[in-house]
Formats: structure tokens, sequence, C-alpha cells
């Protein structure tokens, strides 16, 4: 069977990446992008490399257009899905790769978000451990809606989840440093976006626990460890089109070994066929996931500060967006979850 897409701001990053990735899916076939500003404009104008879409035309993001689909991926700005996504028919697959149905509890969307809180949705990150010694990926078969989660938020809770979920790390001080890429803030026009600014710099935003993505993780790591959990997490751009590096840290529980640590990631990610974690001594680039769906992963103990270390690498549009839309929609559809994602990267 082959399943009719629509694509909501499909001439953003993350739309395009979304449609060069359902380009090669052989169940899903894009009839339909939206766009705001560029509606009426070829896909190609917006999208020059995506050259197996010659004859497709942008059309206005409304409902009413994007009815009558069998899925609809919307890549749209935080805040833009919930009143769209309330008029959709609910036999549509809806899958939102913003913000507006990620957090579970509404006093933090109107603190780091603000506006009208549309509820939250299952959430997708299939590989994320959660209460009980399972996986969501089980909470994502046969659904309707599906939240994607956000790319720091992926990185960090993969980096981090197998240790809590083990008890070989404490849930409190946990900290998180990430080097991103810019097109994980869209394309819109922002002066610290700038080539001129960004090219040979590197900069911190969302500093102190301001950044959106705080409580999503919060959120995550708290399944994960069936406790509360502390995080402090900063980002910082530098001068890379895309990709995320996260280096996370935690305090080892008391009488854990190196090799505990090692097993707990080891045999939490022994099966999955987009997580990998690397040899011992052996830590990822961004690099080595360009283009891919995977996240890959290195471990280290550092005894002398008694903390683990694990470095974290992915795509920031890949898996970190339009991938982990792709994977969790082939799970509600009954498809292969492989089905359509690349595992090679892109190099050099």
């Amino acid at each position: 069977m082959v399943y009719s897409v629509a694509v909501a701001g499909a001439s953003g990053y993350a739309g395009g990446e979304l449609l060069r990735l359902l380009a090669g899916h052989p169940e899903l076939e894009v009839r339909t992008a939206t766009a705001n500003n560029n509606a009426g404009q070829p896909l190609l104008s917006v999208h020059p490399h995506l050259r197996s879409y010659g004859d497709l035309v942008l059309s206005d993001t409304t409902p009413e257009v994007l009815a009558g689909h069998d899925v609809v991926f919307l890549a749209l700005p935080h805040g833009k899905s919930g009143a769209i996504t309330e008029q959709l028919d609910a036999d549509t697959l809806v899958v939102d790769c913003g913000a507006d149905h990620r957090l579970v509890d509404e006093a933090d969307w109107a603190t780091f978000y603000g506006g009208e809180f549309y509820g939250s949705w299952p959430y997708g990150l299939p590989e994320l451990l959660v209460e009980n010694h399972e996986r969501q990926r089980s909470r994502l078969v046969g659904v309707k809606r599906i939240a994607v989660p956000g790319c720091n938020v992926t990185a960090i809770s993969l980096g981090l989840a197998p240790g809590l979920q083990a008890g070989v790390i404490q849930p409190t001080d946990l900290v998180a440093v990430l080097a991103v890429g810019p097109s994980g803030a869209g394309k819109s026009l922002r002066t610290n976006l700038l080539a001129s600014e960004i090219l040979g710099s590197a900069s911190v935003y969302g500093v102190g626990g301001t950044h959106r993505h705080n409580p999503e993780i919060v959120q995550n790591l708290t399944a994960s460890a069936g406790s509360p959990v502390t995080v402090s997490f900063t980002p910082v751009l530098v001068p890379m089109a895309r990709g995320i590096l996260a280096t996370s840290t935690a305090r080892l529980a008391a009488g854990v070994t190196a090799h505990d640590v090692r097993s707990a990631w080891v045999n939490a990610y022994a099966n999955e066929p987009f997580v990998h974690v690397l040899p011992e001594g052996q830590f990822p680039t961004v690099s080595d996931v360009t283009g891919a769906n995977t996240a890959l992963i290195g471990i280290a103990v550092d005894e002398a500060a008694d903390r683990v270390v694990t470095v974290t690498a992915i795509d920031n549009l890949v898996k970190g967006t339009a991938g982990a839309a792709i994977q969790s929609t082939n799970i509600a559809l009954g498809l292969p979850e492989t089905l359509g994602l690349p595992l090679n990267g892109v190099a050099p």
C-alpha cells in the first residue's frame, strides 16, 4: 500500500529534509507540499537540490489543503501547529515536528513557549527508555498523532537515559554542553545566524536553564530514571551547517564500576538499528552522522571526577527531526521501522 503524504512548512530546513527522505521511501508518496510566504512558487525555487520534485508547486498551508491525505507532516514554527491539527481528521496520521504537542505539563508550555496549550501527543523517540523498562516505540504502534522531539533533546536523552534507567549514574547534577549547527534554528533571517557572525567563532545561547528544550529534556530523563532529575543544559552555536555533538556528564552511583557503566549503554542499545555505542576509547564526530538517521555514542568514566562522560553525535535535521518523524511514522503504520531511512552518512 502507498500512503498519500502532505508536508506543511516544506520550504524550511526541516520540511526540505522531510521531502529528501520521503523521496526514497517506497510506501510514502508526497502529493502536497505547503508553505507560507513561498506559496505559489515551484518547490525547486526554494530547494533546488530536490530534483525529483520538479513538478511540485508549493500550496498555502491551510487545513483544507492538508485534508484528505493519509499522513500529514508539520514542519511549522512553534505555536503554529496546534490550531491546524485541531481541524484535521482524527483518522489522518499527523506528525508534528514542532514543539506544540511535546510537553505534558501545561505550566512548562506557558513558561517556555506561551500561547494556547494544545496538549501532549505520543512522543516520537522510539529508542527512549521509559517506565517499566519499556521503550517509547511500544506507545507509537497504531497511533494517529505523533510529537517529534527537539533535536537537542534527542541527543541528550539518548546519551543519558541508559545510565539513569540502569541506576549507574545519579539523577541529579546532570550536565550537558552541546555544539550545534544553525540549521536547528530554522531558515528565518537572524543577525546572529549570518555567516559573518558565526564563521570563525562560537557562542552560547539559552544559558542558565532558559532554553526551550529544558523541560522536554527533564520530562524524558525523569521517565527513564523513574525519579526526578536535574539537568544543566548549555547549547553552543558553532560554524557547521548541521549536526549536534552533545557532551553529557553525570555523577557515578555508589559502587559502580567502569564495566557496569559500559554494560548499561551497550545492553540498552544492542538491538537498536539507529543508535550505536562505539568501542571503548572511541568517540563520534558530527561528520560521522551527516545525512544519516543514526546516533553514535562514545562513553568514558572520569574516575578522578567520579563522573560518566557520554559524547553523542546526531544530524539535527535527520535523527533530530525528519528521520525521527519518518521512523515513528513507520511504527505507527505497521511498516518496517527502518524503511526509507539512511543508515550511512555522507563523507567527506
